[in-house]
């Protein structure tokens, strides 16, 4: 009787035992497991592709491309979207002022955040080489000089802005309101801010669009000696593809107006 209850003591010990070695195992594999944004994602997709004019009055000197393509890369083991931007002159421009730029994203699919970027520029002679390597799990940016900077979680890169910027969600924006996320670009950390003007019809060469409009929150006084001197408009639909850029510059004003569009994710509501 004695040896019996002893057996199922023991017994009852074991099982204790090996159910505190379960949690705890549990407990130490999730407190070592990375914790990425979520980002949801409705507005664009692989195949597509956007393509604009860079306008001085009259005249367009310049064309950029900026389309969306599979990739078998990873980034800390998970999918991503490779991104790409191409600017170049043309016309008359290209004799005067030779501009060749390449810009690359690999960004996450879930968080649509980037784990590599490549800048490539050659601009009347003037040429930038960079690459990002984004840890992500460590919060550092590694660069193509061997220098790592802290970064905050989320962080974007020059291209990958443009395309989280529109998985914001604008339907129920208020006039002044602002929305913001963290950049890194040229080795360091700013915050992007885009401040919510209105809703506005406006005609463009693909058409009219019903647009959300935006100002981005520069610094003035450098480039710009308003606020307002930097508009852009995005359509008021689930694509949210931005279909004018306006720049008030000191030699005139500078248009960037969307004139291609393949592939889109959506239908594309707000063409009036």
């Amino acid at each position: 009787m004695c040896f019996a209850w002893t057996s199922q003591t023991n017994a009852m010990k074991v099982r204790i035992f090996t159910l505190y070695i379960l949690i705890l195992s549990f407990l130490l594999s999730s407190s070592g497991k990375e914790i990425f944004p979520i980002t949801d994602n409705n507005a664009f997709g692989l195949g597509e592709k956007l393509r604009y004019h860079l306008s001085y009055g009259i005249i367009d000197a310049g064309e950029a491309t900026l389309y969306l393509k599979w990739t078998d890369r990873k980034g800390h083991g998970r999918p991503l979207y490779h991104a790409v931007a191409k600017g170049y002159s043309i016309n008359t421009f290209d004799h005067i002022f030779h501009v060749e730029d390449t810009y690359e994203s690999f960004l996450d699919q879930r968080s649509i955040m980037p784990w590599f970027f490549k800048r490539r520029v050659d601009e009347g002679g003037y040429k930038i080489s960079q690459d990002y390597t984004f840890h992500h799990q460590n919060q550092t940016v590694e660069t193509n000089k061997g220098k790592i900077y802290p970064i905050p979680m989320g962080v974007q890169d020059m291209i990958s802005a443009f395309y989280y910027a529109r998985t914001l969600d604008f339907k129920n924006a208020k006039k002044g309101q602002i929305f913001k996320f963290p950049v890194f670009m040229d080795n360091e950390v700013f915050t992007l801010q885009i401040k919510y003007l209105t809703h506005q019809v406006i005609d463009t060469k693909k058409g009219k669009f019903l647009c959300y409009k935006f100002v981005p929150l520069v610094q003035t006084g450098r480039y710009f000696k308003d606020e307002e001197d930097v508009q852009f408009w995005v359509t008021a639909d689930e694509n949210r593809i931005p279909v004018l850029v306006k720049a008030k510059l000191p030699v005139g004003v500078v248009r960037l107006h969307l004139v291609g569009y393949t592939n889109l994710r959506n239908p594309l509501t707000s063409k009036r």
